[in-house]
């Protein structure tokens, strides 16, 4: 292959950018090496190659322009466009092929969401809800009737989603025991929802008074109960981990649970949690708490951003924000 400008790769597959703009993929087929579907899109004009574990992400004429918000899962991608249109992109099995709702999504998205390992969801103008992707994993929502308007928010676990309506409900639907059945909480989460959040397994929602109520697999978060007079009031924000929560109380504390090597267990840090807390973040394996004395807190996985001490004194003051 003469020409080759760029060569980026997934987990079994790889993509070339050519010096005339032109893009050629081989691997399996599973992981983005097949290109077929999207192969005219991919003759010219393509200036940079990214990839997620099974996908590929091309700059070309139909995302060069437009485009307001890109979100992924573990293997395909999905763009909304000034218009309110949505392309997608990546492994079938993901939701890259959205031929299906392709009607739903050309016009009117006003948000899209990677809801679960393997799903997307888009929101529409008018409240609607389209889903795509794996169908067991929240990609089919034909048994969910409430998700025909007033939604307004939209999160995953790894396998189920829920949605915030405008009346404060809840509804949920994928696996169940990842969340997708609620049945158990059904009647806190009826009305007065604010904020929802999901870890890979679970489900948290915060009510108006600050209660919050979780669904999902016990002992990563969907069982509260150790913690619950903690979450009882005045949580502010939920943040979750791969397999743990992290809630905000308005007295600027943090209350955990979940896995204790997801984060679930912050008792190595406490002190520096019972006070002055303004943001939370998190990923798969940790957490960091950002203070109002610009100082951040960390805690969860060593190896994966729990164990802050090589760059403490830098983290003591000054830090404005955490990504």
């Amino acid at each position: 292959m003469e020409g080759v400008v760029q060569v980026c790769g997934t987990a079994g597959a790889f993509a070339a950018i050519k010096d005339n703009g032109s893009v050629v993929t081989w691997g399996d087929d599973r992981m983005g090496g097949n290109s077929s579907s999207v192969a005219p899109l991919l003759t010219k004009g393509v200036v940079q190659v990214r990839s997620t574990d099974a996908a590929f992400a091309m700059v070309a004429p139909l995302l060069a322009e437009g485009v307001v918000q890109v979100c992924g899962n573990t293997g395909a991608f999905a763009a909304l466009k000034a218009n309110g249109s949505v392309v997608t992109w990546g492994g079938f099995y993901y939701g890259g092929n959205s031929i299906a709702v392709a009607s739903l999504l050309a016009e009117g998205v006003v948000q899209v969401c990677e809801t679960t390992c393997s799903a997307f969801a888009a929101i529409k103008a008018n409240g609607s809800v389209v889903t795509w992707g794996s169908q067991c994993h929240g990609g089919n929502s034909s048994a969910v009737p409430q998700l025909m308007d007033g939604v307004v928010q939209i999160c995953g676990s790894h396998s189920a989603c829920a949605a915030l309506k405008a009346n404060g409900s809840v509804v949920t639907w994928g696996v169940p025991g990842f969340g997708g059945n609620s049945l158990a909480v059904a009647l806190h989460l009826a009305e007065g929802v604010v904020q929802i959040c999901g870890n890979y397994y679970a489900i948290a929602a915060i009510k108006a008074d600050g209660r919050v109520v979780t669904s999902g697999k016990d002992e990563y978060g969907g069982n509260s109960s150790a913690v619950a007079p903690l979450l009882a009031e005045g949580v502010v924000q939920v943040c979750g981990s791969a397999s743990a929560f992290a809630a905000i109380r308005s007295d600027g504390s943090v209350v955990t649970w979940g896995d204790a090597d997801y984060g679930g267990d912050s008792s190595s840090v406490a002190p520096l949690l019972t006070e002055g807390i303004v943001q939370v973040y998190a990923n798969e394996y940790s957490f960091a708490a950002l203070k109002a004395n610009g100082s951040v807190v960390t805690w969860g996985d060593d190896g994966f951003g729990g164990n802050s001490s090589a760059v403490a004194p830098l983290l003591t003051e000054g830090v404005v924000e955490v990504c």
